[in-house]
Order: structure tokens, then sequence, then C-alpha cells
């Protein structure tokens, strides 16, 4: 369903360029999520928007290629984008629903701007019925086409946002911490909300989230990005009961669980500069595994067992461990 080989997205800024995408790759199948996790500032909004081609003014560089289906994106001008992608191939439902509304026009008639926007549909009345049907899934009546987002609670205008993703039945729907500014109560409503739409309408979604535990309830796949890079990829349920990738271990270590009782770790130190980022791995500094080679040069991305894929020099091409004796609680931790 999407294709993406080495995304770059750098910003000029007066201090310098930030390279807040540099050579990102994945892809993603029909009808699974992809979860994007990593901690503030990483890249993942970047990420999104890059995609989205939502991008600032300040962009210096923004290349490599992005696949919806056949099509290449990237070599569309920017009218035709809009035209024949935005919305109809890829939607964002993003961080703050309250800054996406419009605060002078009622919801209904937001939701259906798209349907009216691209002609999907020939009358109004035809946009607001599939508006008022849309409605229904996610929870909300038809009495909510003729309000404003300013009478709407925090739940309610975050399923608005989602409806108006959704609205045109894109291919794919990138989510940019779409409960980050709720409550736990209204998190748990949304996210089940986010999975019966997966369930029902076989929808392709790109969770990002810094929240591991959030992300667990919607990914089949997971995408662990640090410094403007993806460091880990691998399906879901091998992400979450072995990560292989240094950093991924840490942030798994940091979420608390219910089942058994553990002292909860912490990452010391800051993620590098954008600006600057380390030579070698961007992570070296931070690693509590880390190798000679780390600081030095910069690790490939490697397939090990089961499709996973890490950037990190405890591995190597063959799927095995680097090093020996010395390194056998590296290798009793990563597995071979």
């Amino acid at each position: 369903m999407l294709r993406v080989e080495d995304l770059v997205v750098h910003y000029r800024t007066r201090a310098g360029t930030v390279q807040a995408v540099d050579g990102v790759s994945f892809s993603l199948g029909k009808g699974r999520t992809l979860a994007v996790l990593g901690e503030s500032g990483c890249g993942k909004s970047s990420l999104g928007r890059g995609l989205l081609r939502l991008l600032p003014r300040n962009v210096k560089t923004y290349s490599g290629s992005i696949f919806i289906g056949d099509l290449d994106t990237m070599a569309l001008g920017n009218h035709r984008y809009r035209r024949d992608v935005r919305w109809q191939r890829l939607a964002l439902v993003p961080q703050a629903a309250m800054n996406t509304l419009n605060p002078v026009l009622k919801v209904g008639y937001q939701v259906a701007e798209p349907l009216l926007v691209h002609r999907q549909v020939n009358h109004k009345s035809e946009a607001f019925k599939k508006v008022s049907g849309l409605f229904s899934l996610l929870g909300l009546s038809s009495d909510f086409l003729n309000r404003y987002a300013f009478e709407l609670s925090g739940g309610m205008r975050q399923r608005v946002a989602i409806a108006m993703a959704l609205i045109a039945d894109p291919d794919v729907v990138i989510l940019d911490e779409p409960t980050s500014a709720l409550d736990l109560l209204t998190q748990a409503n949304i996210m089940n909300v986010l999975k019966q739409i997966k369930k029902d309408m076989g929808m392709t979604f790109i969770f990002i989230t810094h929240d591991v535990g959030t992300a667990s309830e919607l990914a089949d796949d997971v995408a662990v990005m640090y410094a403007g890079e993806i460091v880990e990829l691998a399906r879901a349920g091998d992400f979450y009961t072995n990560p292989r990738h240094p950093y991924s271990e840490k942030l798994m270590a940091s979420v608390p669980t219910l089942r058994e009782e553990k002292e909860l770790q912490f990452i010391a130190g800051q993620p590098p500069s954008l600006i600057n980022p380390p030579v070698g791995c961007r992570f070296a500094a931070r690693c509590h595994k880390r190798l000679p080679q780390c600081a030095e040069q910069e690790p490939p991305m490697v397939n090990v067992d089961r499709g996973s894929q890490v950037k990190c020099w405890l591995y190597q091409q063959s799927d095995a461990l680097i090093g020996g004796g010395e390194n056998e609680e590296r290798r009793s931790s990563f597995g071979a």
C-alpha cells in the first residue's frame, strides 16, 4: 500500500540545518498499522508531514521516494498532488484537533468539504448523508453536524478530526499523536474507535506516538525512530516481546506493567542535536551496550530473524552478533 525509500526532510534555521528526517525507508501493507515510536524531537511528526507534503517554508531538503501502490507521489507537481493525493490517498489526523477545526464553520461542513472539493459527490445533501453515517460509526449523533468546534469536548473534537481524515476513503491515514492531549478515559475511547474502524473498514494506519503502551493496542508493525533515523523495524509481537535495538530495550523497560513487578528504567542523557548529529551511531553516547566502532562508523540496517531490521553494530549481515566472550551478555540479551 505504501512504500517509502530514503526520505529526507531537512529544515533551514539560523543555527544551521536541522536533519529532522534523514534517510528513512519502510513499507506498509494494506489493512496494517505501523506504529512510529520515539522520544519527542526524534522526527516522528516531520516524517508524517513529509509523507503528506505539509512542509513549512524553511524546508531545505525534501527528497526520496514515496509510492502509494504504483503511484510515485514525489513525481507529482504540487497542484496535482493536492488534487489527487491529499485526503483521497493520504490523510492526516493531527495532534490538536482544536487547532485543525475552523471555529466559525460548523463541523459537519468541515468534514464534508473534502468530498465537495474533490467532487466525489454531486450535491451537498449526498456529502452530509455520508458525514452523518460516519459520525454514527464514530459514536456521534447527527445533531453534531450543526455544532461548532468550541461546543464540543476534546474527545468529540478528536472524533470529528478522525471523520475528516476518513471521509474521502483514503488508502492510508496518518495518526499524529491522536490521543496525547486527552485524558486517560477519553484516550481509551478513541483507541476503541480506531480499532473498530480498522476492523470494519480495513483501514491502513501510520500511528505516530511516544506512548509505547498505547501503540501496542493498534500496531501490527513497529518502527522505532531516534535522531531522525529508523533504528528498528519489526512486527509488533516481536518488538514487544524481544526488542532488538538497545534504544528499543530502554523504551520497553520504561513502561510499567500489571503482570510483573519491575524497576522502571530511564535513558540517561539527552538526544543529540539534529543540527550537528554525532559521527557513527547517533545513540552511542547514551547506549549501555556500545562497542568501540559505535562512535566511529554509522551502523548499517541489517536483517535479523522473523523479518526484523535493526540499525546496530551488535548485529552483522549474517544475522549473528558481533564479538566473542566479552559480548556474551549482549548475545543472551538480544538473541541470535
